[in-house]
């Protein structure tokens, strides 16, 4: 779809959000040849009007552009003029004084549109300019883009914990994984070797996931119940975790996505910061920076220091493009690391999995990703 005109550039920005945004700022930097899009950058707007985080915002995105040597940008905001407009003017002094060049500065409100650079009331009249993105939207999609939601709440419902039988399902295997793992260190503790626990329960977690992984890829499901409890148990443990990281090849992220989906709204509270954050980072490589942070929402709400959620907030504030979204390591390369560590020295083992007590740092594929920024959403799409 050619996006020459306003109307187009409005029914195109829900698909790269993958919803439709509201009380929002949308920037699309774009670079030569024929304008294409290289980054989306989505952020709520004040309510009530706040100077200093508009420029905040404003500051925040322009950097962000500027950093990726993006010098051209288009942006529409969506609401009422007095959410919009203060920080449309921040924008084109930060935009100014950076020598980014904005073609196309819209609001957007009830299907109708303004512009902050025409000043003709030919074409740009004082009560705005009806359109419709639907039938022009309908037109633009195609097999690769994801549908477009109502709302960025309807997305993160999409990520909500499962309820009802499910929920009593996952309740029950939860606790009969944890008290499998208890089971499994007790006869490690035998041994009288301290790292034979978290290798016993790493072994049999790395096995467990990467059948799991399999099975997505094969387009298969695993359902509530005890397989899916164990996986999100022993996704705990760092090396587990870090070895799935480790598997996200991007040819297959449609399995991925729907693996740790799944496992995000299965894992009962306790459990739901790691498979969250492979969410995020598959998410992320797939270029649906939106579903992505909303993953992350999940993560750091349950566990605000789990580092890597943190890791991938920051460069997906930063703006870092999916191609960044690399894995460095082989799952034989995190091995490797982590038996190192544990030689070394492995405190107490703890309790099941050992969640807070890894051997080895937490150092896992695609940390050197990581950039500065901090603004919310940054980086949708």
């Amino acid at each position: 779809m050619r996006v020459d005109n306003p109307a187009s550039l409005l029914a195109v920005v829900p698909h790269l959000l993958t919803f439709q945004p509201a009380n929002s700022l949308v920037l699309i930097g774009t670079a030569p040849p024929r304008a294409q899009v290289r980054l989306t950058l989505r952020y709520d707007l004040p309510d009530p009007p706040d100077p200093a985080i508009a420029m905040e915002i404003a500051g925040h995105a322009v950097a962000v552009l500027g950093a990726q040597r993006i010098k051209t940008a288009v942006a529409v905001g969506y609401g009422p003029g007095s959410l919009v407009t203060p920080v449309v003017e921040a924008l084109t002094e930060h935009a100014s004084e950076a020598g980014l060049r904005i073609t196309e500065l819209l609001r957007a409100e009830n299907q109708r549109y303004w512009s902050y650079l025409c000043t003709d009331p030919a074409c740009c009249p004082p009560e705005g300019t009806p359109y419709d993105s639907g039938d022009l939207a309908a037109e633009a999609m195609t097999s690769a883009w994801p549908p477009v939601l109502a709302s960025r709440g309807e997305l993160a419902a999409t990520l909500a914990p499962v309820t009802g039988r499910d929920a009593e399902l996952m309740h029950a295997a939860t606790r009969r994984a944890e008290q499998h793992a208890v089971r499994l260190v007790k006869r490690a503790a035998g041994t009288g070797r301290r790292a034979e626990a978290r290798r016993l329960i790493a072994t049999a977690g790395v096995d467990a996931v990467t059948e799991a992984i399999e099975c997505y890829r094969r387009g298969d499901q695993i359902p509530a119940g005890d397989c899916a409890a164990w996986l999100t148990v022993v996704l705990q443990d760092l090396r587990v975790r870090d070895d799935a990281w480790c598997r996200m090849e991007p040819e297959h992220r449609t399995g991925h996505l729907r693996l740790w989906t799944d496992l995000t709204r299965l894992a009962r509270p306790g459990y739901v910061a790691a498979p969250a954050s492979l969410l995020a980072f598959v998410a992320w490589q797939a270029g649906n920076g939106a579903l992505a942070n909303v993953a992350l929402d999940r993560a750091l709400g349950e566990a605000p220091r789990y580092r890597m959620a943190q890791l991938l907030r920051q460069a997906i504030d930063s703006g870092a493009p999916p191609s960044l979204a690399r894995i460095p390591m082989t799952p034989e390369q995190v091995a490797a690391s982590y038996e190192e560590a544990c030689d070394e020295e492995c405190d107490d083992v703890g309790t099941a999995c050992g969640a807070d007590a890894a051997c080895g740092a937490d150092a896992a594929c695609g940390a050197d990703a990581a950039g500065g920024g901090g603004a919310a959403d940054g980086g949708e799409a």
